[in-house]
């Protein structure tokens, strides 16, 4: 029996208690040894203690590992002397140093819960963004400039590597789903500036450019603007989104709130070599220790990771175990059997991962 070893990192706030719930989740689903959790250090708290919110030790656990599950990190007050909060750093360095260059967030409306959106509450919402990760605006992260204290600037940087790669993820990731699902149709929507600034031009260029290796996949644009109203008004008619570092970032919140909202939102930050999964949500320290949290998105985050695997390394009992937890927390929220806070419920994270792990049997 293959074993894999996770790199974990609990974090801060809220962190320890939805990991140790995601943790205890795919063990049941993956069976006793088949997920090595090696727990490392990081995040403000750390930082806070050491002066190092990624110590080198922890960065070669996650280098070395197979796949990387973090909790999440940060806290108020704990910044850097520019003002930058502490807590971001520690997966900005791992995005950066790993180059995990697709930030994936899938947007699925699932089983019980409630959309904003009245017209999708039976379902019809199932799209995934995938957000150029290392270029883009947070490319001057750290190098912005600030003149006389009258004038601040940071550069935005596309590359044609950067848009290729990205792209070609993007593709690819269309042709393994079922399409959007208001046509069924296979697609990827560029989203950009294209009418505006010439780095987005550029950006849909190249886009367009890898859409000529995939004959049977469509493709179609929106500016950042107007998909804001689309994602609201019509939803069902994505599949796939790519998009430019910050545009990424701000929609991806935007699509999160349309299917009950950050507590149940997975993400994963991938490259070719490395990988780290972690729900969407921050820290929240305001209900740390409590047992408040939704470990929802952890789990699902945690979902994400053992599909990769499993297609990273041919193991199908590790996609089956994905499709089992899945399924499991879509039905322990249709059925209401545990209900967190953030859906209207009352139940714990203890509560939660209980049913969950219950419901897997």
């Amino acid at each position: 029996m293959a074993q894999y070893r996770i790199a974990t990192i609990e974090g801060d706030g809220i962190g320890p208690e939805v990991t140790q719930a995601a943790m205890a989740v795919l063990t049941e689903a993956c069976g006793a040894g088949t997920l090595a959790f090696e727990m490392l250090e990081g995040g403000a708290g750390h930082y806070v203690k050491s002066g190092a919110v990624l110590p080198d030790d922890t960065f070669a656990g996650c280098r070395d590992a197979d796949a990387i599950l973090h909790g999440a990190a940060g806290l108020p007050g704990v910044v850097y002397p520019d003002g930058t909060e502490v807590g971001n750093d520690l997966h900005l360095r791992l995005r950066f140093r790993l180059d995990l260059y697709a930030n994936v967030r899938p947007i699925k409306l699932l089983p019980g819960v409630l959309s904003p959106l009245r017209a999708f509450e039976g379902g019809g919402i199932d799209y995934v963004i995938v957000r150029e990760n290392t270029e883009g605006l947070y490319a001057s992260r750290g190098a912005g400039v600030v003149l006389r204290d009258e004038i601040a600037s940071d550069s935005l940087v596309v590359t044609r590597k950067g848009t290729e790669r990205v792209a070609r993820f993007a593709f690819d990731l269309a042709a393994r789903r079922q399409g959007a699902p208001r046509d069924g149709q296979r697609r990827v929507t560029v989203c950009d500036k294209a009418n505006i600034l010439r780095s987005y031009a550029f950006f849909r260029r190249i886009c367009d450019e890898v859409h000529a290796g995939y004959p049977d996949i469509a493709i179609d644009y929106a500016y950042a603007d107007a998909i804001t109203v689309h994602m609201l008004k019509r939803p069902d008619s994505y599949d796939v989104i790519v998009a430019e570092n910050m545009f990424g970032d701000i929609i991806s919140d935007l699509g999160a709130a349309t299917v009950g909202g950050m507590g149940i939102s997975p993400s994963g930050e991938i490259g070719d070599g490395h990988a780290l999964f972690q729900g969407a949500h921050g820290s929240a320290p305001d209900i740390a220790g409590q047992n408040a949290a939704s470990p929802i998105a952890t789990v699902l985050s945690g979902v994400m990771m053992l599909r990769w695997l499993g297609q990273r390394n041919g193991d199908a009992a590790l996609a089956s175990a994905a499709d089992r937890i899945e399924a499991a927390v879509g039905t322990v929220l249709a059925e209401g059997r545990a209900v967190p806070r953030d859906l209207g419920g009352a139940a714990s994270c203890t509560e939660v991962t209980d049913a969950v792990r219950r419901a897997l049997a």
